[in-house]
């Protein structure tokens, strides 16, 4: 019965060594002292898959050996089968740990004997295929990312973290640091490689960190190292990359000294924060030195819409924006400027200009090409004025004349009076007609030095206002010791009745306002004087005003206004060589302002004082003008003043005169059929030489080009038509008396 007991517990015994056997990783086998074959695992077969047919209990050492060799398991007993065997026998069983064995289907077993104290041995097999793979690729991987490495430009290290013991150096990382043994010795400072590691251990990982380092020779220079914490050969080592950053931050700095130096305002900042990270000179002088670029804008609101639109667009140029610049003055600035990325961030390259100057000088020029338009319609309406006068010169000129003569012949009461008013009239016409020449030319007609205060009283009075009664109200506001204006009395007159008749008619129609005030400054530094027309009417519409100088244009119904009235201010004005414009004000109703200059008067023809003609018998005069009436009452004219007067018609009988006759005066036209002025001219000059001094021109065209270049040209004295027997007589006593002087010199 023990016995039995005893057997079940061998066997149970074997059962959990078989078992235990089995559970192992490795390949186990064991022999007794006679070398053979006692038991195995599957896994010991498994790693003798050439042999496994013979692995069974009793299997003798030697045989398992050269079966081995002779089916070519091993690459190493192919064609040595013998010897390989004998080696194996030769030397017995021996303690062998960790001995690499090579089959030829190329898997590596780790095989190791262990003897044991009976005299058998133990076998152990680990299949380290795998592994040793992979310490192959590492290897090859390692050879060849120091292959890479030792060929690359790149300055690299890999160093311990504790004492910085450099593991590995790149040729580059070699020449700049020279044979350091510690990476500790690239640093300027131990605490600064402190900090760094301090970091790195934190995420692992630091890019782009900025700092000095020693060079080779000790000296600093800036760098930019990134670095990574890695597992090489179970220890924690830095692998480090760095940049020299000398020539770049030698490049930044001649950058930045140019753009420094270069005359522009130009700014970067970052875009989410208005943080200015650069600023030239004139952006600080213009904005001042502030931080943030937000500070800039007159509308706060204004900067978030122009960085939407600047990250839309990717750049902008010149948007036009209020900015608010170091003084506190808003101003119209235009700015140019692209979205960059710089260090990860959104930043603003931008170019700022200021517009005031510009503004300023757009707007001047707007008003130059205002005021060139107006010249040429004025120009326009100059021709059309010169036609109708020139056309109305001729018949003016005999109702002028003969309504003159008329009233120096008679001297019945009644008849004067009625002669009186035909030359009145007839004057009247007159003078309007020569004002439309005078427009048209650009130049008043007489000029004197006129009192301001009492041509605005004419005006007032003229229109019926001079006293504070009716509906609308006129007050003037004269400051004595004003400066006579150089101008034409009469067409300033007319310039201001013109302008209380405008307002008052608007007031009126409108049912808007009572007062007209009329008022007037000197400005001493312009040498001017200015007069102002203002009331406090409904004002003219802003559609409207830049219009309301142009010939014919008006807002009054038809036969109310011809759109003349405010045209002819304005080319009278302009001729006087000062300016007229309206001043719409926030206060409401109209001020029309007028500048005139102050100076001294200009003489003309009929300032001049000359006697009348001499009424010496023996004077001879030749008249030419091809209308007969014209030419008639200048004849009579000069026959009642003593003169034998020779009438003709047309321009070559008049040089036939000159030369069958000597005459004392010629008097010519210049518009004529045939042989005209310019002709008679040329006939004085070439063959009647002494004529020159005798000759006038009487004529109702000064506006042509060719008739001006030969007044010009010829330096002759002349009148225009219509002309009054006054102005005929004054012209020839001026030709006698040059003549006179001429002759005692």
């Amino acid at each position: 019965m023990d016995m039995a007991n005893d057997f079940q517990e061998i066997e149970k015994a074997r059962d959990l060594l078989r078992d235990a056997i089995e559970s192992l990783k490795e390949g186990f086998a064991l022999y007794d002292d006679d070398r053979r074959l006692v038991m195995f695992n599957q896994r010991y077969a498994d790693m003798n898959k050439g042999v496994a047919d013979l692995l069974k209990p009793g299997l003798d050492w030697e045989i398992l050996m050269r079966e081995t060799a002779r089916r070519g398991i091993y690459a190493d007993a192919i064609g040595n089968e013998e010897q390989w065997v004998s080696d194996r026998l030769a030397n017995g069983i021996e303690f062998i740990q960790d001995y690499e064995l090579t089959e030829t289907d190329g898997r590596t077993y780790l095989v190791s004997v262990h003897p044991t104290k009976l005299g058998g041995f133990v076998v152990t097999r680990e299949d380290i295929t795998d592994r040793k793979q992979a310490e192959a690729e590492e290897r090859d991987g390692d050879l060849l990312i120091r292959q890479v490495l030792d060929a690359s430009s790149a300055v690299v290290t890999m160093a311990r973290i504790g004492d910085g013991r450099i593991l590995y150096r790149t040729p580059a990382a070699l020449q700049l640091f020279g044979a350091a043994k510690s990476a500790r010795e690239h640093y300027a400072n131990p605490d600064e490689r402190a900090d760094f590691v301090t970091m790195l251990l934190v995420d692992g990982q630091v890019d782009d960190y900025k700092l000095d380092l020693l060079n080779a020779d000790g000296k600093l220079f800036p760098a930019s190292i990134s670095s990574q914490l890695i597992d090489y050969k179970g220890e924690e080592v830095i692998v480090t990359s760095i940049i020299d950053l000398t020539v770049q931050k030698e490049a930044d700095a001649l950058i930045r000294q140019v753009m420094e130096a270069y005359p522009a305002a130009i700014n970067m900042t970052n875009a989410e924060t208005g943080e200015i990270m650069f600023a030239t000179p004139e952006i600080k002088a213009l904005f001042g030195p502030v931080r943030s670029s937000k500070s800039y804008y007159a509308d706060p609101t204004e900067r978030e819409r122009y960085l939407r639109d600047l990250r839309k667009a990717g750049s902008l140029k010149d948007r036009r924006m209020a900015f608010v610049d170091a003084t506190g003055r808003t101003f119209w600035g235009a700015d140019s400027s692209r979205l960059i990325e710089f260090n990860g961030e959104e930043v603003i390259v931008s170019n700022t200009r200021d517009l005031t100057d510009e503004l300023a000088i757009e707007e001047e020029l707007a008003k130059q090409r205002e005021l060139l338009f107006q010249n040429e319609k004025m120009s326009a309406l100059g021709e059309l004025l010169a036609g109708v006068a020139h056309e109305l010169n001729n018949p003016l000129s005999v109702v002028v004349g003969h309504s003159l003569m008329l009233k120096e012949e008679i001297t019945n009461p009644d008849l004067t009076v009625r002669i009186e008013k035909i030359s009145n009239a007839a004057e009247r016409c007159a003078k309007i007609v020569k004002t439309f020449l005078a427009m048209a030319r650009q130049q008043p007609s007489k000029i004197e030095q006129v009192d301001v205060a009492s041509v605005i009283e004419t005006a007032a009075d003229v229109v019926g206002y001079g006293n504070t009664s009716g509906d609308v109200r006129v007050t003037q506001n004269i400051p004595a010791g004003l400066s006579p204006i150089a101008a034409d009395a009469d067409q300033i007159t007319q310039v201001i009745i013109n302008l209380i008749i405008n307002a008052e008619q608007a007031m009126t129609s409108s049912g808007c306002g009572n007062l007209i005030e009329l008022s007037a400054s000197a400005q001493p530094d312009t040498g001017m004087i200015e007069v102002t027309v203002k009331d406090n009417g409904p004002g003219i519409p802003k559609a409207i005003r830049a219009r309301i100088f142009e010939p014919f244009f008006t807002t009054k119904e038809v036969g109310e206004g011809t759109g003349i009235g405010l045209a002819f201010c304005h080319r009278i004005i302009l001729s006087h060589g000062g300016q007229i414009r309206l001043d719409q004000g926030g206060e409401g109703g109209t001020c029309i302002r007028i500048t005139l200059p102050v100076g001294g008067k200009r003489k003309t023809v009929e300032d001049e004082p000359v006697e009348p003609a001499s009424t010496s018998a023996n004077l001879r005069a030749l008249v030419v003008d091809d209308e007969v009436e014209v030419g008639e009452l200048n004849a009579e004219i000069l026959r009642k003043q003593g003169f034998e007067v020779d009438l003709v018609t047309s321009g070559q009988e008049a040089i036939t005169r000159l030369g069958a006759a000597q005459y004392d005066v010629f008097l010519s036209d210049l518009n004529m059929p045939g042989v005209d002025g310019r002709q008679i001219y040329d006939a004085l000059v070439t063959d009647f030489p002494d004529m020159l001094t005798k000759t006038a021109y009487v004529t109702g065209d000064t506006m042509g080009q060719n008739s001006l270049a030969l007044l010009k040209e010829s330096g002759l004295p002349y009148l225009e038509k219509p002309v009054s027997p006054s102005e005929l007589r004054v012209l020839v006593g001026k030709l006698l008396a040059d003549q006179k002087e001429a002759s005692d010199g």
